[in-house]
């Protein structure tokens, strides 16, 4: 059913999502967005499944974009784009709203999507040797679709910290701006210690207390989705997203680099 991702499931009921790329460092394609989508409805809806992890393949979390979807960007109209700007932002507004606890398993990269990926889960634990970037301004393009849940995870004055400047940042600075919530050499260990609280809880009311959370902070609405998309596929019409996919494409510096 799946081919860019492997779902498993334990007889607990905490099912696993890997992205599962690792030979492009598990970065985003088209289906991957779409089955991640599949995959959030179908696990969302299992009464069998009561959490719900997310992890990438192969030592590496989600290195953003991929590049052919990127190229296909560049050379699509603009209803285009926002049809895939929209395909994006309902995967991210399905794992945000499911009603299982998401638990995510950062390590390697989580670069650009990456880090939108690691924003809407309930609970993100790192490797203390991840690397972390919104990368997409060195692009001349704009972390739009993944801002509204990043920024609702950091909240606006730490994320201006690396929303802008496409700087790489350490977990440690990812914990310090609230993206993850610890980072431990032993992620096994971390991770099952987020997990056994849920299974002595009502799971009904963990998704109604999920739900509840996200009402009264002031989840990501359509407003905000909309603009989002609007914003990105005006950006990709410009003379510097242009060129700075190109210069990412082709090896090279963009025009404005140092």
């Amino acid at each position: 059913m799946y081919e860019t991702i492997l779902l498993a499931s334990d007889p607990r009921g905490v099912a696993t999502i890997t992205l599962n790329r690792p030979d492009k460092r598990n970065a985003m394609s088209g289906q991957m967005i779409d089955e991640l989508h599949q995959a959030a409805l179908q696990l969302g809806s299992d009464s069998a499944v009561r959490i719900v992890t997310l992890q990438g393949a192969g030592g590496v979390f989600c290195a953003g974009g991929d590049l052919n979807w990127m190229k296909a960007q560049i050379n699509a109209d603009s209803t285009t784009r926002a049809v895939e700007a929209g395909k994006l932002a309902a995967m991210l507004g399905a794992l945000n709203e499911m009603p299982k606890p998401l638990i995510g398993r950062i390590e390697g990269f989580a670069f650009g999507g990456g880090v939108g990926l690691a924003s809407v889960c309930d609970v993100a634990v790192s490797a203390p040797t991840a690397k972390f970037g919104l990368t997409e301004t060195k692009l001349g393009l704009l972390p739009a679709t993944i801002g509204p849940y990043v920024i609702a995870r950091m909240s606006e004055g730490p994320a201006r910290r690396v929303f802008m400047s496409s700087r790489p940042f350490s977990a440690q600075e990812a914990l310090a701006l609230g993206l993850v919530a610890s980072v431990s050499d032993d992620l096994d260990s971390a991770i099952e210690a987020e997990i056994l609280p849920y299974l002595a809880c009502a799971p009904g009311a963990v998704a109604e207390a999920k739900a509840l959370a996200l009402r009264l902070g002031g989840a990501p609405n359509a407003d905000d989705v909309k603009v989002s998309i609007d914003a990105l596929v005006a950006r990709w019409d410009t003379a510097e997203a242009k060129e700075g996919v190109d210069a990412f494409l082709s090896k090279r510096k963009p025009d404005w680099a140092d």
